[in-house]
């Protein structure tokens, strides 16, 4: 963590030490982000600056490779266009990267839902090939649901017992998904941590992803929750059915997945009513209503 307070004139700043011919855009702050906060850039770029992150694994780890991934995926993703780095005027990584336009879902919606399912699965088969063997490992994701289940039970515990309802519900979805066999393929390129805030809408359907810095080659049921976290209630059927390479253990594990994901969208709109430090408010709805859709979802539908 840094105690340098980000603003616009520290943003404009760096570009006047670093890359000064970016320095006479317009600066906006955009509202969000925790581990990097963004700045818009004029019309058609971004500063992302390393804040709460207490390493700059993940911003050098999108700079690495999001410009190997970008090319071949058929929607529009921030590939990095300049290179900030510490100076004496703020001590932390901070990047120039291309502007995702669109709303963020976490303040939008998708109306078409069949066109929106389509999409996230095309998207989703051009990234899932297999990774390089220098590629990013897995760390606090990525990991075989039996081995999630200490943050399950964490999630399930801080959040209130009334707002999640049918709690036995949730912990035989977690269970089946603990008992799937593992992924058996090869390591394959996943975004790692799809949730409504990390995806762009426009025009009622996505239109954009974004923050890839928990990207990882692993196991593409991380990716395969989005079916339920980020898609609206019947579009998963969908989903599979384009998307078309999922197997009956991996649509299990996503399906855990996608429980405990939901779980902790709830707890962070629980510390945001609360005020507390990384609490986002309008989070809890969107939790609420993915797992919603986890529970009422019918698995021989997606098979």
């Amino acid at each position: 963590m840094t105690d340098t307070e980000i603003t616009a004139d520290l943003v404009r700043d760096l570009l006047q030490e670093q890359h000064p011919d970016l320095a006479g855009l317009a600066i906006r702050e955009v509202v969000g982000g925790w581990g990097n906060q963004m700045w818009r850039l004029g019309d058609e770029l971004a500063v992302r600056v390393q804040r709460m992150d207490p390493t700059p694994e993940l911003q050098l780890k999108e700079r690495r490779w999001l410009p190997v991934l970008a090319p071949r995926l058929p929607l529009p993703v921030p590939t990095p266009v300049r290179f900030g780095e510490p100076s004496e005027r703020f001590p932390k990584h901070w990047t120039v990267m291309t502007w995702v336009p669109g709303e963020p879902l976490d303040h939008g919606s998708i109306s078409r839902g069949a066109h929106a399912a389509g999409t996230l699965a095309g998207f989703l088969r051009a990234l899932h090939v297999e990774a390089p063997a220098d590629a990013p490992a897995s760390s606090h994701f990525g990991a075989h649901p039996k081995r999630c289940t200490g943050g399950f039970e964490r999630f399930l515990q801080a959040i209130d017992r009334d707002a999640v309802g049918d709690v036995r519900a949730v912990r035989a979805v977690w269970a089946d998904a603990v008992a799937a066999p593992e992924w058996e393929g090869p390591p394959v390129w996943v975004h790692g941590d799809l949730h409504p805030a990390n995806v762009v809408v426009s025009d009622g359907t996505l239109s954009g992803i974004i923050d890839f810095g928990d990207m990882f080659a692993g196991d593409p049921a991380w990716d395969l929750a989005a079916a339920w976290v980020i898609l609206p209630e019947g579009a998963a059927s969908r989903f599979f059915d384009v998307y078309a390479h999922a197997d009956e253990a991996a649509i299990r594990r996503a399906r855990g997945l996608a429980a405990m994901k939901s779980l902790f969208l709830m707890l962070m709109g629980q510390n945001g009513e609360r005020g507390l430090p990384g609490g986002k408010p309008n989070w809890g709805p969107a939790g609420r209503a993915a797992l919603d859709r986890v529970l009422r979802c019918d698995l021989t539908q997606t098979r």
